[in-house]
């Protein structure tokens, strides 16, 4: 009973929904909010814009896997199952996720998309595409990420193969005998290489930029695992303590063709927002010669692609695993400014919810990102829960 008496918003006589919380996003960021909420009796809706929870989930490379121990990717309350492997399977987080919202009763309301949310006379107000709310806090918990970014190579219109951003990528199985050519050295774009491989194409990758990279495990040990002891350490002397194990267990990647850039993956998380990569064997496939490395694309001129370097390739496919766009704020009435303000100070300044106003998720850190989910959402339900006890 209680949990239908949380997902109920009251509607008034403007046909607006109200409600104590109003949560936007039912992935892995929404529904942990949502569960800690209920633990503290508070109520909520929760909102998703399309027809499914997890949905980026469900749309990823079949491929994926969790690049992080599944001990340290569980949301709060239940762990993921024991018979999992230690990486979970993109099959295996929606598993997950849909067992959750069940094992919680969380009730999602589904295609609900927010178009505009600002805030009035000491209320949030959300307008979505099935009618109006009215919240007392707001938690954005749609993602750190965007829309993915632009392909903008001079000449693709000329090349005769597919082109396609990373985020439309689902298996290697139809490029199977083909040169297939991965532009960026993100997380996604390695494991594409090695899917890409596994399925008998031959992956090529284009390196524009200096890279960290990191062994996922040290000695059997997850290397978030480390990064969470190292955690109060400055960055840089983090840096300076790992890198000879680092370069021991990677290998020296100048002599693969790989540039490095001048700070350690720890300063790089916290000077650029970015992960450095961690290594599930694409590495080994470069040393063994299975995957290319080039440097950054010229332009395409046919099915050819001319590097910065002056060589020159055929391809039949493009993937470019250039990554996202940062999450867009348009439908928050709010400078921007202020939203970066606002996104980092629940981790970073520990203050929460200045106008009731919550982000969940959208910080990056060396910890994992599902870990810091978890906890976004138990400091967050926390502190809704103190306001509502100090109003009343």
């Amino acid at each position: 009973m209680l949990s239908k008496f949380l997902n109920i918003g009251q509607k008034n006589e403007d046909n607006m929904e109200n409600t104590k919380v109003c949560i936007i996003g039912a992935s892995f960021s929404g529904l942990a909010a949502a569960a800690c909420l209920q633990k503290e009796n508070i109520p909520y809706l929760l909102i998703e814009k399309s027809s499914r929870i997890a949905d980026s989930w469900h749309r990823h490379y079949e491929r994926l896997h969790l690049h992080t121990h599944k001990r340290l990717s569980a949301l709060p309350f239940k762990s993921m199952p024991a018979d999992y492997p230690k990486y979970p399977s993109r099959l295996q987080v929606i598993e997950y996720l849909e067992s959750y919202r069940k094992e919680f009763g969380i009730k999602v309301q589904l295609e609900k998309e927010a178009k505009k949310i600002f805030r009035d006379k000491g209320a949030w107000f959300i307008e979505t595409t099935k009618g109006k709310i009215k919240s007392d806090y707001l938690i954005m918990a749609t993602g750190a990420y965007g829309k993915p970014r632009e392909v903008n190579i001079k000449g693709m219109d000329t090349f005769q193969g597919d082109i396609l951003h990373s985020s439309e990528y689902k298996t290697g199985k139809r490029y199977a005998g083909k040169k297939v050519l991965v532009i960026g050295f993100g997380n996604s774009a390695c494991e594409i290489a090695i899917d890409l491989h596994e399925q008998g194409a031959q992956p090529a990758m284009s390196v524009r930029s200096p890279v960290n990279v990191v062994p996922r495990e040290v000695f059997g040990i997850d290397v978030t695992q480390l990064s969470i002891l190292n955690r109060k350490l400055p960055p840089k002397l983090v840096d300076q303590m790992n890198g000879p194990l680092i370069k021991l267990l990677v290998g020296d990647l100048n002599k693969i063709g790989l540039k490095t850039p001048s700070y350690g993956p720890a300063e790089q998380i916290i000077t650029t927002g970015k992960i450095p990569v961690l290594d599930i064997g694409t590495i080994k496939l470069i040393r063994k010669g299975h995957v290319s490395i080039f440097p950054g694309v010229k332009e395409i001129e046919g099915n050819t692609v001319h590097f910065e370097d002056g060589r020159s390739e055929e391809f039949g496919a493009i993937i470019a695993g250039i990554g996202f766009h940062k999450k867009s704020v348009e439908i928050l009435d709010i400078a921007e400014s202020r939203f970066e303000d606002l996104k980092f100070s629940i981790r970073k300044q520990k203050q929460f919810g200045r106008d009731g106003l919550y982000f969940c998720g959208f910080w990056v850190s060396p910890t994992g990102q599902i870990r810091e989910i978890k906890h976004d959402a138990l400091y967050i339900s926390e502190d809704i829960a103190k306001k509502i006890r100090f109003q009343t």
